[in-house]
């Protein structure tokens, strides 16, 4: 059985994940912690609940969801994991930020392993399968606990939503094709956690998400 931890971050109010079962072993995915209290938060309900950080995953590299990468690399000496197509993004990072106002003074780390479809993640007595769900940007991933019926979506799709297409290498199309061929033929009861807002099931946004529900995309 794994428990799930939830943690908003960031001006984004981005969500940052723990996951983890009674071995104590964890993955943390999109480490978004922004200023040193959102960093002590993080680390300490892992101390607290002595957790092991075996993998930092990336649904995807977009500033608001790798603003802890470096405090967790730093901490726990674990690069982050992403997909090779969003490697570009981090290059923007400090840059992008300083237009914002805000500060960014250590570079996010480079993924220390590249992750793709079809691949499987283990951590504790549980695994990930890997889905590669783009649209949202090329090398967005999307996390899949099959036995717990768990789904991690991060900006792919959302409670009555789904990400946003007009960013750099963004595709609608694209996008809906993922959402529709990967994530709508799993169960109604599949759990899902997004990168922002609120969790939902498969279920509920099959049958309330107006996106999917006037889904027209071979």
């Amino acid at each position: 059985m794994i428990s799930i931890k939830q943690f908003v971050f960031n001006p984004w109010q981005e969500n940052t994940y723990i996951v983890y079962d009674k071995t104590g072993e964890c993955v943390i995915i999109d480490a978004g912690c922004f200023n040193k209290n959102e960093e002590q938060t993080l680390l300490d309900f892992i101390e607290a609940n002595n957790l092991t950080v075996k993998h930092v995953l990336n649904t995807h590299l977009h500033i608001d969801h790798i603003m802890g990468n470096a405090f967790v690399y730093q901490k726990f000496k674990i690069p982050p994991t992403a997909h090779e197509n969003d490697e570009f993004l981090i290059d923007q990072t400090i840059g992008y930020a300083a237009q914002l106002g805000l500060d960014i003074s250590i570079e996010p780390p480079y993924p220390g392993k590249y992750i793709d479809e079809g691949q499987v993640i283990e951590c504790g007595d549980f695994q990930f399968d890997v889905l590669h769900v783009p649209g949202h940007t090329p090398g967005h991933l999307v996390f899949h606990i099959k036995d717990a019926n768990v789904l991690f979506t991060g900006d792919v799709l959302f409670k009555d939503s789904i990400g946003r297409t007009d960013l750099i290498y963004g595709n609608y199309e694209t996008l809906l094709k993922g959402i529709q061929h990967k994530l709508m033929v799993l169960p109604d009861e599949t759990k899902v956690f997004p990168g922002h807002g609120a969790s939902s099931t498969i279920g509920q946004e099959r049958n309330n998400n107006p996106f999917i529900k006037h889904m027209n995309v071979n």
